[in-house]
């Protein structure tokens, strides 16, 4: 598996991202290969056509939209063969009809995007048997690539890393909405708190989560894109005295920055899915670090293969191990972080990686 893109370039591509968005109805956007126009691969009769549906979080929705996106573009970047479109979903009800539009148009490939695409992107393929899918964050079916993510591995190294910074002894996560792929993320955080409490005799709570009752915070809008609830909740929970929070919301957790950002220091942020220091940059400031998901590299190599012939529907697992998931650097926060927790974390990372250390989550996916 091919590590994440590289920072740089794809703090680049997420640029292009916001400037390429479609509105759902419209013509879909495509992207050509590198260094042709969007007809001049069409006309070679050589080229192969990948399409994106967004899940309803946006095109740019900073997260995995955007990531995945991000990963079309460098695959067409990567093989001048490929074209790249996409397509975005205003609600559920768009799902079907932005697959169906797909299907027609003679995509071979058609990526769709989030946990909500399952039953939209299954029913699809059952109609259209020889239509090849894949698919962020749900387990492979026939027909259909799983790219799914143990990001409650990541999540683990960014509790353990709240719980090692915060003064005052509360932490603090929340959801865009009660899925098993944002329930990972806020168990392996959980997780992540209590063996840092058990490593080193404390007692660092963690409001919006608990992993046992699965219980929790999450935005009653279940859309991704309130930024002002968002905010609201994390205002909430710093009034409740936490100092460290991690928003698993897409764009919901935007509004989370924008509290960290005006708390004045009180309080600051983990980003989720990519490194938020580059896709968030006017809040960079309040972003100590990132629990990273490698959406863009799987979406590459699955459309890739599928170019050159070797479509498959075995899940890709995105883990620490292959880079699938991990801690961005702390940037601003560099000299902040002692140079004690850098290397318990990295302890830690090597004890998940080989199996001392075992993360509990029910919401871990599988094969």
């Amino acid at each position: 598996m091919k590590k994440t893109v590289k920072t740089a370039q794809l703090a680049a591509v997420l640029v292009a991202v916001g400037l390429t968005a479609t509105a759902c109805g419209s013509a879909p956007v495509k992207t050509a290969g590198s260094g042709s126009s969007s007809g001049s691969t069409a006309a070679s009769g050589s080229s192969f056509k990948a399409c994106m549906v967004t899940d309803t979080g946006g095109l740019d929705d900073h997260s995995f939209n955007a990531e995945s996106w991000a990963g079309m573009q460098a695959a067409a970047t990567a093989n001048p063969n490929i074209q790249v479109s996409n397509a975005t979903s205003a609600t559920a009800n768009d799902y079907a009809s932005n697959i169906a539009g797909f299907v027609s148009s003679g995509c071979k490939l058609i990526v769709t995007v989030g946990y909500a695409m399952d039953d939209a992107t299954i029913a699809s393929q059952k109609k259209n048997p020889s239509q090849d899918f894949a698919i962020v964050d749900n387990a492979s079916s026939t027909g259909v690539e799983g790219l799914q993510f143990n990001t409650a591995q990541g999540a683990f190294l960014g509790g353990y890393f709240a719980a090692g910074m915060t003064k005052t002894g509360k932490v603090a996560t929340f959801g865009g909405a009660d899925f098993p792929t944002v329930t990972v993320y806020m168990d392996g955080f959980w997780e992540g708190v209590q063996y840092y409490n058990k490593m080193h005799h404390k007692n660092v709570q963690v409001l919006g989560w608990n992993e046992t009752t699965q219980k929790g915070t999450f935005d009653p809008t279940q859309s991704f894109t309130d930024t002002a609830g968002g905010k609201q909740i994390a205002e909430t929970f710093e009034g409740d005295g936490a100092d460290i929070i991690f928003p698993v919301a897409g764009g919901t957790g935007i509004g989370a920055l924008a509290a960290a950002q005006a708390s004045g220091g009180k309080m600051n942020a983990i980003w989720v899915d990519d490194d938020g220091f580059f896709s968030n940059s006017s809040y960079g400031s309040v972003i100590m670090t990132s629990v990273t998901k490698g959406i863009a590299s799987a979406v590459t190599t699955a459309v890739e293969g599928a170019a050159k012939g070797t479509f498959t529907n075995t899940s890709y697992i995105g883990t620490l191990a292959n880079d699938g998931t991990g801690l961005a650097p702390y940037h601003d926060f560099a000299s902040q972080v002692p140079a004690a927790l850098t290397n318990e974390l990295a302890t830690v990372k090597q004890g998940i990686i080989n199996g001392t250390i075992v993360i509990t989550s029910k919401n871990q996916p599988h094969a």
